[in-house]
């Protein structure tokens, strides 16, 4: 029985790290050639035993120190960090701007206002977009929004990503959204009492950060939310599914964006949309995030979308 067990162990154990290292050879190819390498050696030199341990401690390793590696993908597509889409490829009048952020970093932002005097009075939605690409990707979105609703729209670039500067990080992107904040704050010529925030995927994340403070609510008149997962921790174990993953403690992991925890704090209106379609995340989530949300105003819209298109429906 105990050599049933041993080899159960070793089979979960292959299992996850199959599963990891599939998606890990499409990540960071040398990285994984590395862990090979050391791998085969120890295998030769000591056996099997150790060459798993030495492969649970690569594994462990890799998930803490490239964590931000996996998570963020500014260079996808490959050109996302020179290449930036003008608005006026959509024929949106527009400002580019670099603010500062608290820790000193210069990050782009695109504000499209509406024409005439429109932009003085109408809602501005400040915009966090998902973990890969660049700002110039949502254009067509925008369109969509700048025309539907009839709102200004302040694209906001997270650092490391287009032509923002610094590198991407949890606490980082939250500095970016209160940057982003308080420039629409200080501008006397937007309504900084109609500022609607919106984030999808990654960027709903950063969205409920900045939703969840007592200190914004007089300046974020509603929040909107699109296929957003509950934690970082929720969505590995649902992409990778397996033992191995599902063990790992939630301290661990170096990202946490921990909104199932924060959203009780929302009191604002609060839209969410949930892709039923959605390749990546639940649909179950975006429900979670639901139920728990605080706000006296809030409505849960699901739609057949897929994850990033579901705004199409």
């Amino acid at each position: 029985m105990r050599v049933i067990r041993l080899m159960g162990f070793y089979w979960e154990v292959t299992k996850g790290l199959i599963r990891v290292l599939t998606y890990l050879s499409r990540k960071c190819q040398k990285l994984l050639v590395c862990v090979v390498i050391a791998v085969t050696i120890v295998y030769i030199v000591f056996g099997l035993s150790l060459a798993v341990i030495s492969i649970l401690f690569g594994f462990v390793y890799i998930v803490y120190s490239f964590c931000d590696y996996l998570l963020y993908n500014p260079n996808d597509p490959m050109d996302s960090r020179t290449n930036v889409l003008s608005p006026m490829a959509f024929n949106l009048s527009f400002e580019s701007h670099f603010i500062t952020t608290e820790d000193k970093v210069n990050i782009n932002v695109l504000l499209i206002k509406r024409p005439d005097n429109e932009y003085k009075w109408c809602p501005t939605v400040i915009y966090f977009h998902g973990n890969a690409g660049n700002i110039g990707h949502r254009l067509q979105n925008c369109y969509e929004l700048y025309h539907e609703i009839c709102c200004n729209i302040l694209l906001v670039e997270y650092r490391g990503y287009g032509l923002s500067g610094g590198y991407p990080s949890e606490r980082g992107l939250y500095l970016d959204a209160a940057a982003a904040l308080d420039y629409l704050i200080g501008r006397p010529d937007i309504d900084s009492h109609k500022i609607v925030v919106f984030g999808r995927s990654l960027g709903g994340a950063v969205a409920v950060e900045l939703g969840r403070h007592a200190r914004n609510s007089a300046n974020i008149a509603a929040i909107i939310i699109e296929n957003t997962f509950t934690s970082l921790p929720d969505i590995a174990r649902t992409i990778f599914n397996c033992r191995l993953i599902r063990a790992i403690p939630n301290w661990f992991y170096k990202n946490q964006f921990n909104s199932v925890n924060k959203i009780s704090s929302v009191t604002a209106p609060a839209l969410f949309i949930s892709g039923l379609s959605d390749e990546l995340i639940p649909s179950s989530m975006m429900t979670s995030l639901y139920m728990l949300c605080s706000s006296g105003h809030k409505e849960l819209h699901r739609l057949d979308g897929t994850h990033n298109f579901t705004w199409k429906c």
